[in-house]
């Protein structure tokens, strides 16, 4: 008899190692799948895998936009999986859910768990992010997880990876026999892997924070995330109540206890026969590796779970759907556009504000492949609505002639895949040169800076031969620059390198 049960403990132990397995190369591949871009070789579709795995986001997507892209059809796949095999995407591959299993602060048996009733809450974040939708609005989509992970790997850590590695290899390049080493290293690490230049990325702490915060939630409880906020975890719970594959319980149980202090989402209830929820459980396994009688199974049985307290009903709908149509309604407003609007640049395609805000998930993809960080993570221009979505700041870095990497890897076509020819011709804004700022102009000091850097072929501006009297009564010929607006795509590789300090004295307006 022993024996027999040692044989059990190592089968258990099996199913716990596999996932952690699984975990760390679904960790990986996710990783490597945000940090490689098409530029890099790797196919589009692999790319866009993260983001089109999210049934959240591709629904979202889809109900805002009205189109269907072909490649979410993954997400469906997704979807469907739930009902055989439950939330076993949560515990066995979710990339955010995986790092929360890494940062398990307390294993404490006898610290007070947060109500039951705060599951309530992921279910309406849900609901109120499919209805925003519907509405055309996509901001409460940042909550998506796979979301967070991609744009706080974009925007927070990959930045934070440079600037330790850079910092590292200062140190070690001042040690002879090493120098050659680091420059090796360096030649292949850019921009294979980590941009040519220093990321400088706007708001990075506050994608960091967010991230951050996430993580430290586990203090309160294990998965805190996952259990109460995880809208994603919402969605793939409600099919997972007539999953195939479910946790039940048999007659053999001597109600230990061991199932439940094992379980990280704390779903088994010691009051109802140690029976749990499948909308809850992740299929983790840990309560299989704690059990030493073999007093559950997951064989599989369609058979619909006993409804909880906390699953949304008829008047969670309800609040929710006034909750979106007044959030919807606000976050609409204009009172902070109005006030950046003649400087609110977007990718390059993108002409119609509203139909952008409806495809864009805020995922950081274009302004991590944007070489010259000319994109960036907007705040406060765009308002409330268009928080985390991508805007152009041309003092900050030009629109490359070369390059139309971000519609090229935008995963939902909020910005247009334009060819480099197309793109060469797309005007994004035009620019208007201040003659109280422009050192030629106001000055009498021939700069001509603007022009020769512009990269239209036949320039976009142009130097006008003037003669000017200077205070003491000599004639000076000056060059001046003048914008044909009828060239200019608004690249902003003028504003960008106007030597004039603060801001430049020609810049790019919306169109």
């Amino acid at each position: 008899m022993p024996k027999a049960k040692n044989q059990n403990k190592s089968k258990t132990n099996g199913w716990v190692l596999a996932r952690k397995i699984t975990q760390g190369i679904a960790l990986i591949f996710f990783f490597l799948a945000v940090v490689f871009s098409r530029q890099n070789g790797l196919p589009a579709n692999l790319v866009d895998l993260t983001i089109r795995l999210s049934p959240l986001a591709m629904l979202s997507h889809l109900l805002s936009s009205k189109t269907f892209l072909a490649g979410s059809a993954l997400s469906l796949l997704l979807l469907v999986s739930s009902l055989f095999f439950g939330r076993a995407w949560c515990g066995w591959l979710c990339p955010l859910g995986t790092i929360l299993d890494l940062f398990r602060f307390s294993y404490k048996t006898d610290r007070k768990q947060p109500p039951e009733n705060l599951r309530k809450l992921k279910y309406g974040l849900l609901i109120v992010i499919l209805l925003s939708a519907l509405f055309g609005n996509l901001t409460l989509l940042f909550l998506d997880p796979l979301t967070i992970f991609v744009r706080s790997t974009n925007l927070t850590l990959l930045p934070a990876m440079d600037r330790v590695i850079y910092a590292l290899e200062r140190l070690l390049i001042k040690v002879p026999f090493l120098s050659e080493a680091v420059f090796k290293f360096d030649a292949w690490l850019r921009p294979a892997i980590l941009s040519s230049a220093a990321p400088s990325i706007q708001y990075a702490f506050l994608v960091g924070f967010f991230f951050v915060a996430i993580v430290l939630l586990n203090l309160v409880a294990e998965r805190f995330w996952c259990r109460y906020l995880c809208p994603l975890g919402g969605l793939l719970g409600l099919p997972s109540k007539v999953a195939l594959f479910q946790r039940r319980t048999n007659a053999t149980c001597s109600e230990c206890g061991l199932c439940t202090r094992d379980c990280p989402t704390d779903t088994i209830n010691p009051q109802k026969s140690y029976q749990s929820d499948p909308s809850e459980c992740t299929l983790c396994m840990n309560c299989k590796q704690s059990c030493q009688k073999d007093s559950f199974s997951f064989s599989p049985k369609w058979e619909s779970a006993a409804r909880q307290p906390y699953d949304p009903d008829r008047r969670m709908f309800f609040a929710s759907l006034g909750i979106s149509i007044v959030s919807v309604a606000l976050l609409s407003l204009d009172w902070v556009k109005r006030k950046a609007r003649s400087f609110l640049l977007r990718p390059p395609g993108v002409y119609d504000e509203t139909d952008f805000l409806s495809k864009c998930i805020r995922c950081g993809i274009c302004i991590k492949e944007c070489p010259t960080q000319a994109l960036q993570p907007d705040f406060t221009q765009s308002g409330l609505e268009g928080v985390w979505t991508p805007i152009l700041i041309p003092r900050n870095g030009f629109c490359d002639f070369g390059c139309n990497a971000c519609g090229q890897n935008c995963p939902v076509q909020a910005i247009p895949p334009l060819s480099l020819q197309e793109k060469r011709q797309t005007q994004i804004g035009h620019a208007y040169i201040d003659h109280n700022r422009c050192l030629a102009w106001s000055d009498h000091t021939n700069c001509i800076v603007c022009e020769e850097m512009c990269p239209i072929p036949q320039k976009a501006i142009t130097l006008d031969k003037s003669q000017f009297t200077l205070p003491d009564g000599s004639q000076v010929e000056l060059l001046l620059p003048v914008v044909d607006r009828n060239r200019c795509i608004g690249c902003g590789t003028c504003e960008n390198k106007c030597p004039v300090k603060g801001d430049a004295a020609i810049r790019v307006y919306t169109l």
